[in-house]
């Protein structure tokens, strides 16, 4: 949920402060600026709740640890690029895969009640992707419309 109030948050100061300056709405650098936000937002998740996250893979799904950083990395990175029109459309591409990849892991973590926060298995369960797969389309549409529009 909190990613979500990032983004339409984010999405919503850039709009109004872009109409401020430049007297019109500029509708797609205020929906690029709001991603990137929520990107660099759950990318901090990667490093203060490692544990947590790592447990969200799967046994079978080796270095853990290190694709946490590694995704972290990449959403740091992805939030950015963003922000740099000549790279809008390929990490608008780079992100609608990057969420649908994500999406096993948050369903695992659903399935096996896995809190990502406190690394324990007293998570939300079954519950949580009644919020998370609906979320997980509107970013996969989000990152669509910046990388089309």
């Amino acid at each position: 949920m909190k990613p979500f109030i990032v983004l339409l948050t984010g999405t919503l100061l850039a709009l109004m402060i872009t109409r401020w300056v430049t007297g019109a709405w500029q509708w797609q650098l205020a929906a690029r600026i709001g991603l990137s936000m929520m990107l660099v937002f759950t990318a901090i998740g990667h490093f203060a709740y490692t544990k947590g996250m790592a447990m969200m893979l799967p046994p079978a799904v080796p270095f853990k640890v290190a694709l946490v950083y590694i995704t972290g990395i990449l959403e740091t990175g992805a939030g950015l690029l963003l922000l740099l029109p000549a790279f809008t459309a390929f990490t608008g591409w780079f992100l609608i895969v990057f969420f649908i990849l994500l999406l096993p892991a948050n369903i695992y973590a659903a399935i096996h009640h896995i809190n990502y926060q406190t690394g324990s298995l007293d998570g939300p369960g079954l519950s949580y992707l009644w919020f998370r797969v609906p979320m997980q389309l509107v970013l996969i549409a989000w990152a669509y419309y910046v990388a089309v529009f």
